[in-house]
């Protein structure tokens, strides 16, 4: 057995955090190419005190290859709970022993909603409903509520209602829904721990159907759920390979009654350390603060996500669990000097 000579011994960890990240800065900032799966591992691998650096780098990124006005979102649910799915993170379920209990909002509460929203600077107003997928009476509704809703107030209107026909596609894409919100959630290799009831090539399926009917894409993530970081890396590269138009990145917010109650709450440095990936795998993306990030980062690393790569933000309550309340972020965005994105109809 030979032993290693002493100048081949492994570098200083010190150059191995700035070759990785100058690598980074050059392929990513310079250049605008992703970083590939092996590189994402490195960057969810990086010491603590290399966040900061890490973080700079994702927020020039987005500055660069984004802009820097920041986009506002608010959400509200059309039909709560009753799921037939059983997505293991999800209060909704109903087949899980869960407090949440079955609810359908009025179209009035709707537009109401939708007018407060684009009150607080939102561009974007998203009608979710906790489905498998829509049926002929939910889809009548969601028609009912977008010739309201524009009726009422200028916003552009998403929705997220599950896994969609073809037929349903060209509707939503027809009435003049903006964006249509679908997550992948998780990685390919761990959405079997997590989802039984339909598979992730579904999921695919219906995104691909929504790009090409011409609605964006919106597509997200919802990490710490037990997952490796080989497989946080895994969604990061799947989800660059969508090209979706915007990504919302959740953090697991267990909830009383579901497979993953116990989970506990995702590291707020590993937070923070997948933020900076994902903008650097997804470069020109539009990646939204969504759930889990108060309990997961607090103010302060909320304050650090956004000068980390984060260019939207969901405001105001989430469909089970409340956020921070909508005035905060919108102050923290004057305070940060980033300016929010006007209106724009695009329909």
């Amino acid at each position: 057995m030979t032993t290693q000579a002493p100048h081949e011994a492994r570098e200083p960890r010190e150059t191995t955090v700035h070759t990785i990240l100058e690598t980074a800065r050059e392929q990513v900032l310079h250049r605008g190419e992703a970083l590939t799966e092996a590189q994402l591992i490195e960057i969810l691998e990086l010491p603590d005190d290399a966040i900061p650096e890490a973080l700079q780098l994702a927020h020039e990124v987005r500055l660069k290859h984004c802009g820097e006005d920041v986009e506002v979102e608010g959400i509200i649910s059309i039909k709560t709970g009753g799921c037939p799915e059983d997505c293991h993170f999800c209060s909704q379920s109903g087949l899980f022993d869960s407090p949440v209990r079955g609810v359908w909002l009025d179209i009035p509460e709707l537009v109401k909603a939708a007018k407060e929203t684009a009150a607080t600077g939102a561009t974007e107003f998203c009608i979710v409903a906790a489905v498998r997928g829509p049926d002929i009476k939910l889809m009548n509704q969601i028609k009912f509520a977008i010739d309201r809703i524009n009726e009422a107030v200028d916003i552009n209107i998403a929705c997220s209602l599950g896994m969609l026909t073809q037929r349903q596609v060209d509707q939503l894409a027809d009435w003049g829904v903006h964006r249509y919100n679908h997550n992948l959630e998780t990685a390919r290799s761990y959405f079997p721990e997590v989802v039984t009831t339909h598979s992730y090539e579904e999921r695919l399926e219906t995104c691909a159907m929504v790009k090409a009917a011409g609605m964006e894409l919106c597509c997200g993530a919802l990490i710490g759920m037990g997952e490796s970081v080989a497989q946080r890396a895994e969604l990061a590269a799947q989800l660059a390979a969508l090209e979706p138009h915007e990504v919302p990145l959740n953090f697991l917010n267990p909830r009383p009654g579901t497979p993953l109650e116990n989970q506990g709450i995702m590291d707020g440095k590993d937070a923070l350390r997948a933020i900076a990936a994902f903008r650097l795998a997804m470069p020109r993306t539009v990646l939204r603060y969504a759930g889990g990030r108060e309990l997961t980062l607090g103010d302060l690393g909320t304050r650090e996500g956004l000068l980390g790569g984060i260019n939207a933000v969901i405001v105001g309550n989430y469909l089970t669990t409340l956020g921070r309340p909508a005035n905060a972020d919108l102050n923290l965005l004057v305070e940060l000097n980033m300016p929010i994105k006007e209106f724009q109809k695009s329909l």
